[in-house]
């Protein structure tokens, strides 16, 4: 079963395994808000996503300055994509990753953007456009955005200019691992920081993963080719031969105590740091933020393999439309209008029309977290508390060098159906 067959009952019996295996998450409630008999014109604008940009600051400007009702439902990766991919009527707008655009467009559970109501489209960089910010980055492998960009005339997503997109180029960044300074020692960024770290027997019983099969299986990837565990021809779409023999290595590892968890959100992938349960896991920036800020000195790498890059994605669901239909683009222009972007730059994430949010950074913020300049000053972050102190450099770099590194794109592979298994099964071992 190919990733263009994929049906909502296809997802929903494959994902629905790997959701019933996590926290327990309901991946199916619907919003508790925003349903009912209430007119289409009073309803509020419901967003389905992950908590890394469903965050209740966020939510009260917004509502403030479109002057309508928002309500988010965050949750965890999997569920939120389960959910979006089998019941679109329970939502308006979904926020996640390009990775999972595949399966909601071939699930037919999302529209296609009109590029001309995108008031800001002009000044969205070439990264989403392109796949490169200059001309010698490398694109990585896998489904860099821009090959996903386009509706084109067939209804494929594809890289040809066409009047409508698939979803709203907005935050991005790239991904690695974090690791505590007071146990793990501290490596030179691109050059002794390395995925390998992650299967490193040194840290046995204090490694974490996180649970989304499309990520979580390349920083596995990514680690076990960094050990010379194994090589992929191409480890953004891997055979089933590699999918077997990578899920080998985990399962072994994971009997053998390798690691203590496998997390959900960023709130419990800070837990499970916070806490001592991991010294080294796989992490979002704003978790290495947060943690930052609570005194804990978590490094976020830069690997000498590259990064594991993602795209945020925002979708009109399919049976959005009326006034909701309204309501979606307002807040989709309003993510582009520079103060959201300068809001996420403060928890490490970058914006697709960056310039705009110049302005509301001041020069401190914008050279350490663009140009990857020392701090001028203490930094603080989206909670107010200090994430960064006065001359630190950001990890990796300027937002060119870092997005110059990508090894490999968040992805939906050939083999995304079987590799589903393969995770479950590790999940349940």
């Amino acid at each position: 079963m190919s990733p263009e067959r994929t049906t909502r009952r296809d997802f929903l019996k494959l994902a629905g395994c790997a959701v019933a295996a996590g926290t327990g998450i309901n991946a199916t409630q619907a919003f508790a808000r925003g349903s009912g008999n209430r007119p289409s014109s009073d309803r509020p604008l419901r967003v389905l996503g992950t908590h890394v940009t469903l965050q209740e600051s966020l939510r009260q400007r917004a509502q403030k300055e479109l002057g309508f009702e928002i309500v988010f439902e965050p949750g965890g990766s999997a569920s939120v994509l389960q959910k979006a991919s089998t019941r679109p009527e329970t939502f308006d707008l979904y926020e996640q990753w390009s990775n999972s655009l595949n399966i909601l467009w071939h699930a037919d559970a999302i529209q296609g953007i009109e590029r001309s109501r995108i008031k800001h489209w002009a000044e969205i960089n070439n990264l989403t456009k392109t796949g490169r910010l200059t001309r010698d980055a490398k694109i990585g492998a896998g489904d860099a955005p821009y090959k996903l960009l386009y509706v084109q005339k067939d209804g494929s997503l594809g890289h040809d200019l066409s009047d409508r997109v698939s979803f709203l180029p907005y935050v991005h960044n790239v991904d690695s691992f974090g690791y505590n300074t007071n146990v793990v020692p501290k490596g030179e960024p691109y050059s002794t920081e390395s995925w390998g770290w992650l299967l490193d027997p040194r840290w046995s019983g204090h490694v974490g993963l996180v649970n989304e099969p499309t990520i979580g299986i390349f920083d596995a990837a990514l680690a076990a080719q960094a050990n010379g565990l194994m090589k992929f021809q191409d480890i953004g779409n891997m055979t089933k031969e590699e999918v077997d023999a990578l899920f080998d290595i985990l399962i072994d590892r994971k009997r053998a105590g390798h690691f203590n968890g496998i997390w959900n959100s960023v709130p419990q992938s800070v837990d499970f740091m916070q806490s001592g349960r991991v010294v080294i896991e796989s992490m979002f920036s704003p978790a290495v933020s947060s943690l930052n800020g609570r005194g804990i000195p978590v490094v976020y790498a830069a690997p000498k393999e590259g990064y594991r890059a993602w795209h945020g994605v925002m979708c009109l669901s399919a049976a959005t439309e009326g006034a909701q239909l309204e309501k979606a683009y307002a807040y989709m222009n309003w993510w582009l209008s520079g103060w959201p972007g300068a809001f996420i730059a403060r928890q490490g994430y970058y914006i697709s029309n960056h310039e705009r949010s110049r302005k509301y950074l001041s020069k401190a913020e914008w050279d350490y977290w663009y140009e990857g300049l020392p701090a001028e000053t203490d930094l603080r972050g989206t909670d107010g508390s200090i994430v960064v102190r006065k001359d630190d450099v950001r990890t990796g770099g300027s937002y060119e060098k870092r997005f110059s590194n990508v090894a490999v794109w968040n992805t939906v592979m050939d083999t995304y159906e079987y590799s589903l298994l393969r995770w479950y099964e590790l999940l349940t071992t």
